[in-house]
């Protein structure tokens, strides 16, 4: 499995969004802005709300900061809208049913859970610059937490 790093090219994507819209990382980046494209094991589950939630809850602080906020995990548009619906989720969740995207840019393979190994999503986080350059690239993150890490690792919080 190859994963991204600073300086890589963004594997560019277009998906279907819990609105059912198409959304496009090139459409993203049109406006000249930094996109935050995470990856996310499973809709409606503890760690992914938490995680979306504290998206959800900055989504304000990084608009003003230039960043818009994605979120792309396997489950289906139904269940992505049920889940944006559940926890007023207002950024596009985008559903990679056939995890191609996942696979490209790494946040899909083989992981350990409680001592257990299985092949799917890795908790993954990587920013792409308005030029479609790859800013910063995080695997394995704690859905706990990680959004102020990630501020802190971009300096947002200076």
């Amino acid at each position: 499995m190859t994963r991204l790093v600073p300086g890589d090219p963004a594997p560019d994507f277009t998906l279907t969004a819990h609105d059912s819209t198409t959304v496009s990382l090139t459409d993203l980046r049109a406006a000249g802005r930094h996109v935050v494209v995470y990856f996310y094991p499973a809709a409606m589950t503890p760690g992914c709300t938490t995680q979306a939630c504290d998206f959800r809850d900055s989504l304000d602080a990084l608009a003003a900061s230039g960043f818009t906020v994605v979120g792309i995990s396997k489950d289906g548009v139904d269940k992505l809208a049920a889940f944006a619906e559940r926890d007023g989720i207002t950024f596009p969740l985008l559903s990679d049913p056939d995890h191609a995207v996942l696979e490209a840019y790494g946040a899909w393979g083989e992981k350990t859970n409680y001592g257990r190994t299985s092949v799917g999503t890795i908790r993954s986080t990587v920013v792409v610059d308005p030029q479609g350059v790859v800013e910063l690239a995080q695997y394995n993150v704690r859905a706990k937490g990680h959004v102020a890490k990630l501020r802190k690792d971009l300096g947002l919080d200076q």
